[in-house]
């Protein structure tokens, strides 16, 4: 009998297949098709390339790819410069009060984007907190490149910090230490033998990056657009919502962010598989690291400045804010309070709705990727069946579709006139929408899970007249249940507060979380929005603390 063969493993591969096709390669064909043939929104195939060539041709399309490949690599180097210093102190000394630092520089993380830009721009814009504390603002800096990328490097080099550290911890000391033993010098050391070593986590790091740079919507579309910034994410934006609606253009705009994160992914593998990087001891002994010495003092100044810019200001602007009775009166106490909390909980604007929706929803994708990460991940990485490279290239695509192209795509497949039943203007395609774009977390955990467990406990139930399917649920499940859970807590966490997807594809009059921040600032009630961003920070970091808290008691999850 094939334990891992194609016999029954059908019904796990076809609905691991029929949910990627659905979830995935829909919206994605649709792109393709848009942009091919320019009338596909009134069911025509009519005249196919007919625009592409003015398309390939205008102006805004070089500048804008060029604007979004610029902001990817200075934030990337950004993110880099702050994070690869804090990171080699971090694995190789004993860094005082190292476990609350790696907790403060995970905030950052936790915080939206397009939030921490708000905070941002109520603290350095005219009139903000620091002028108000100083005299001086700095709104000139915020919104221009300079700013957008300060901004965007310190809400992603998180990434970077705890890649790399974590990778570096594991490289440990000794090799560099073998180095010194024949001469180099301790920076040449550094250079030349444990920095290579660390090649897989700040490749892999750094390139994430300036993926999730390029395609970021929140910060472009709240800095970049006032300096005359314009990236592919806001341009795209704007043919889809703006009169008149350019479908066409969208598309093409899309498909060319496709490929630059693609190539950002194509690269990564390009560098790891130039040389191997593996090491054969095993994780370093806490005795690997060295005492900071005289570097102590100034180690700490920089730990605290990174965190005091990359948590601490924008977590204050945006309570300060929210305590605002009135934004005009500043930072007096006098105009402190808690009247934008107390509308929240009265429901003000359709605020509990929209909490209400971004949960329900947070919850219907974390389980939906779980179940369709864990059933594609197992027939990838344990079967042999007949299509499963394309499952693979299903898998991996996701990787590839910035949030702004999914929903561009879910738009072009499921607003057809010719369809007798769609998900369009419902909740189910912001469903859609979380599920394709938070795939890859649940795809990469469960495969790495699933990657750790032999094929031994399989072929026994098999041979002992266990089906794929029971083998799958009974053995292999519960073992991956760890990973799994923990990657539908995050996935729970980003959904609920997702931004580009839900401002395009969110049906007439529903409002998620973001939708709602998003639009309190468009109307100018700036102090009730910022009070729904703080409760959204809080509730999407306790929540799933708290349930992973729960789940380890109960066994579930290891400590």
């Amino acid at each position: 009998m094939k334990a891992n063969g194609a016999a029954g493993t059908g019904p796990i591969a076809w609905v691991a297949t029929s949910g990627l096709i659905v979830v995935v390669a829909v919206p994605f064909v649709f792109i393709v098709l848009q942009a091919i043939f320019p009338d596909l929104g009134r069911s025509s195939l009519a005249a196919p390339f007919l625009h592409l060539p003015q398309m390939l041709s205008d102006p805004k399309l070089l500048r804008m790819s060029g604007n979004s490949v610029v902001l990817g690599i200075c934030v990337m180097l950004a993110a880099a410069l702050l994070a690869v210093p804090l990171a080699v102190f971090r694995a190789l000394f004993k860094v005082p009060f190292a476990i609350f630092w790696d907790v403060a520089l995970l905030v950052p993380f936790m915080i939206p984007p397009y939030i921490a830009t708000l905070g941002w721009i109520m603290t350095l814009q005219p009139r903000g907190y620091l002028q108000q504390l100083t005299g001086v603002h700095l709104a000139p800096f915020l919104f221009s490149l300079a700013g957008m990328t300060t901004v965007m490097a310190l809400n992603t080099f998180p990434l970077v910090y705890f890649a790399v550290s974590r990778t570096i911890e594991a490289v440990g000391a000794r090799y560099a230490d073998v180095g010194r033993v024949f001469g180099a010098s301790s920076w040449r050391a550094f250079w030349r033998i444990t920095l290579p070593l660390s090649t897989p986590g700040l490749a892999a790091s750094l390139l994430l990056v300036f993926a999730a740079a390029i395609e970021e919507y929140g910060t472009p579309a709240a800095l970049g657009r006032r300096s005359g910034f314009d990236v592919l994410v806001t341009e795209i934006d704007l043919r889809i919502s703006d009169w008149p609606i350019d479908l066409a253009g969208a598309a093409v705009f899309s498909l060319v962010l496709v490929i630059l994160s693609l190539a950002a992914f194509m690269t990564q593998r390009w560098i790891l598989s130039r040389r191997s990087y593996v090491t054969t001891g095993g994780k370093p002994q806490a005795k690997d690291k060295r005492p900071l010495g005289v570097m102590t003092i100034p180690v700490l100044l920089l730990f605290g400045l990174v965190t005091t810019l990359a948590t601490v200001i924008p977590l204050l602007a945006i309570l300060a804010t929210a305590l605002s009775n009135t934004i005009s009166g500043g930072l007096a106490i006098s105009n402190l309070g808690f009247s934008n909390f107390a509308a929240i909980a009265d429901n003000s604007a359709g605020a509990l709705r929209a909490l209400g929706n971004s949960f329900a929803l947070g919850l219907g994708t974390a389980l939906l990727t779980g179940i369709l990460g864990a059933v594609s991940a197992y027939a990838v990485a344990k079967t042999k069946f007949r299509g499963r490279m394309v499952l693979d290239l299903l898998t991996a695509l996701p990787n590839a579709l910035p949030g702004v192209v999914v929903a561009v795509g879910l738009i072009l497949a499921w607003n057809q006139p010719v369809l007798p039943i769609t998900p369009y203007n419902t909740p189910l395609i912001l469903l859609l929408a979380y599920c394709c774009i938070l795939l890859p977390q649940t795809m990469r955990y469960t495969t790495a899970a699933l990657h750790q467990i032999g094929d031994n406990l399989e072929a026994a139930a098999r041979v002992c007249g266990a089906s794929a399917f029971t083998a799958f649920r009974r053995i292999l499940l519960p073992l991956i249940a760890p990973s799994l859970v923990t990657a539908m807590l995050l996935v729970f966490a980003v959904a609920t507060r997702e931004l580009v997807a839900s401002i395009l594809v969110a049906p007439v009059g529903m409002q998620t979380i973001s939708v709602f921040i998003w639009r309190q600032f468009e109307q100018g009630s700036i102090g009730l929005g910022m009070a729904m961003a703080f409760v959204t920070v809080v509730l999407t970091t306790l929540i799933p603390l708290v349930l992973l808290s729960l789940l380890r008691r109960s066994g579930l999850v290891a400590e």
